[in-house]
């Protein structure tokens, strides 16, 4: 591979001759050999909008010329688009600051507004100029993931509701056994169980809209330590108010500049409410894979849509395969969430320094959840089939029914023709018959499953 000479503060070095990165580029990458993980592209994304932002603020402030601040706005714009991805090379795993990064993104743009202009338009005087590793990454972290949440996992997550709910709709009249504790329970409608899930996906879209005011707000302008040292005044404020232009989204400068640098509670906040997220994606899953479980000896509520074979010996048989990607991908969520815990806890004094490990797992949380939504509502809600004859079989020799009679044969009584029931294996109303004064008119109105779940 042809190679070139570079050199920054700590001399020369040689980078491949096709790079547009640099020296200190080139120094991560040979110390920072850990994973092979690169930044995300949402995170590229997001800090290509930033150096274009600042450089366009510079320029109204009279810090950059028109020429060289067009020229950093077109090169880091590229960035943003996503055409220079691979010149980012600087592993995951690096200097908890992302200065790295940062230099990553400042020696490619400088490269490429050099060669257009024919200048001198250096990586830190001009690309970062108003700015520090400091404050421009925790606005990467923060505008990333608003990006994504605002882009693709709300809409997801509306999509899914929407799935759920047309699916309710359709299941009104249709009875199945209530449990807990995985034992028989009262009836329910399949629509009352569906409209369950749907809250609580309604109610992760609240949370993580209740978040995102919080993760909107940037500490873009504080630079090193939270002071704003090297940063004219109304750079801040003119920075995020460029962002916002460009995104389409109400970006904020943060109160107060320290805690922006110094903390990450905005994405350790959000990471909370994506492992909530996680929680309900996990507890519907799990519903429809009992609901699904057999088809002779489980439950067989429903049929999940048949995706593909389940067995590399066993011919015929299939398995819930969405509801298991999905487990395994919240089980990921939840972890990325106590990485990003842990990472929040990294702040000491003016800088938290675990800062790229908390982007990469939180853009890849939103990604996970993104991504299961859309396959949960499209390839398992939207086609699973009831079982009608089953759900009736179990309703109807439900012991659990006699709680409907407690009113008007008190609780032993109940419990007697409970026990009764199960153990002969014939329905409550039978026995009730047989046990009781009430007639048969009578019981069927009080034993009536459609109606136990309207109660008043």
């Amino acid at each position: 591979m042809d190679k070139k000479k570079v050199h920054d503060s700590l001399g020369e070095l040689e980078v491949p001759a096709d790079a547009l990165y640099g020296a200190q580029t080139q120094r991560a990458a040979n110390n920072f050999a850990i994973s092979g993980i690169r930044m995300p592209r949402h995170f590229i994304e997001a800090l290509g909008l930033i150096k274009s932002a600042c450089a366009a603020t510079n320029q109204e402030l009279g810090l950059l010329d028109n020429r060289r601040s067009a020229a950093i706005v077109q090169a880091a714009t590229e960035v943003a688009a996503g055409q220079l991805d691979e010149q980012f090379i600087v592993d995951v795993f690096q200097t908890g600051s992302g200065t790295s990064t940062n230099m990553n993104a400042n020696e490619v743009i400088s490269t490429l507004a050099s060669r257009r202009t024919g200048s001198d338009i250096h990586p830190n005087d001009h690309v970062n100029m108003s700015q520090s590793s400091n404050d421009v990454i925790p606005t990467a972290v923060q505008v990333s993931a608003c990006l994504y949440l605002e882009r693709h996992l709300l809409p997801a997550l509306n999509a899914l509701e929407a799935e759920i709910v047309r699916r309710a709709n359709e299941l009104t009249e249709t009875v199945k056994t209530g449990r807990t504790h995985l034992m028989d329970a009262m009836p329910v409608t399949l629509s009352q169980e569906l409209l369950g899930w749907a809250e609580q996906i309604h109610l992760g879209q609240a949370r993580v809209s209740d978040s995102l005011v919080r993760l909107r707000s940037l500490p873009l302008g504080g630079t090193a330590v939270g002071t704003g040292v090297n940063a004219p005044a109304g750079f801040s404020t003119g920075a995020v108010a460029e962002l916002s232009r460009l995104t389409g989204l109400s970006f904020s400068v943060k109160h107060n500049l320290f805690e922006g640098i110094a903390t990450q509670d905005a994405a350790v906040e959000m990471s909370g409410q994506l492992n909530t997220l996680a929680v309900s994606l996990t507890k519907i899953c799990n519903d429809l894979r009992w609901m699904n479980s057999g088809p002779l000896a489980g439950l067989a509520e429903i049929q999940l849509p048949v995706l593909q074979p389940g067995s590399s010996i066993m011919p015929g048989k299939v398995n819930p395969v969405i509801p298991e990607a999905v487990l395994m991908a919240m089980a990921q969520v939840i972890g990325n969430h106590t990485t990003i815990t842990f990472a929040g806890q990294s702040g000491n004094f003016q800088l938290n320094v675990m800062l790229p490990v908390i982007a990469y797992n939180l853009l890849q949380s939103i990604e996970l959840i993104c991504n299961s939504a859309e396959h949960l509502a499209r390839l398992a809600i939207a086609g699973f089939t009831v079982n009608e004859e089953n759900l009736a079989a179990s309703v109807s020799r439900n012991p659990m029914l006699v709680t409907a009679l407690n009113s008007v044969i008190g609780y032993d009584r109940g419990a007697a023709i409970a026990k009764r029931a199960y153990a002969e294996n014939r329905p409550v109303l039978e026995i009730a018959l047989e046990d009781t004064a009430l007639t048969e008119a009578e019981l069927r109105e009080l034993l009536d499953p459609l109606q136990l779940t309207r109660p008043g």
